[in-house]
């Protein structure tokens, strides 16, 4: 469990110190960390569109990168969801720590009970492990998520 949650700490401060505003950030990455300070104000993060929609019609997921490029490779991630979205329930090839931003989010097993997950909460998610994403809060939810390969989002067909 110290594991988790000292990597989820690892990935916050990687935010903190890696932030950038472009779509792939991989430029961003110092080869000596130690000599380069980096800042990213939340208003100037630049967002796209994954093309993950919900099922229930909410809306789509967003993306702004920290560091890295979410389809090549490791990435940390800011994703945005519309306030009511449901994922359809999903899978990735690689595990992800996600930590919470702003709004509740749930990121919940396949029959297991929803845990509500307010800002500063953190989950991870093995690979291969059919799961639903959701935003339960009346307002939208800003989560990170860091992951040591690229992402993928697999719909498990019912």
């Amino acid at each position: 469990m110290q594991s988790i949650h000292t990597a989820c700490l690892t990935a916050v401060i990687t935010v903190l110190t890696f932030a950038d505003g472009a779509i792939a950030a991989p430029d961003k990455i110092p080869s000596d960390p130690t000599q380069l300070n980096i800042n990213m104000p939340v208003t100037e993060l630049h967002w796209g569109s994954t093309g993950v929609t919900a099922p229930n019609g909410t809306g789509t997921l967003q993306a702004a990168p920290a560091f890295g490029d979410l389809s090549k490779g490791e990435h940390g991630t800011f994703i945005k969801m519309p306030a009511g979205f449901v994922s359809a329930i999903h899978t990735h090839t690689q595990a992800y720590f996600g930590v919470v931003i702003t709004g509740v989010g749930v990121n919940s097993a396949v029959g297991d009970k929803d845990i509500p997950l307010p800002p500063g909460s953190y989950w991870f998610q093995p690979g291969g492990k059919p799961h639903v994403t959701k935003c339960i809060s009346t307002t939208e939810c800003i989560f990170f998520i860091h992951q040591g390969d690229k992402f993928d989002y697999l719909p498990v067909a019912h």
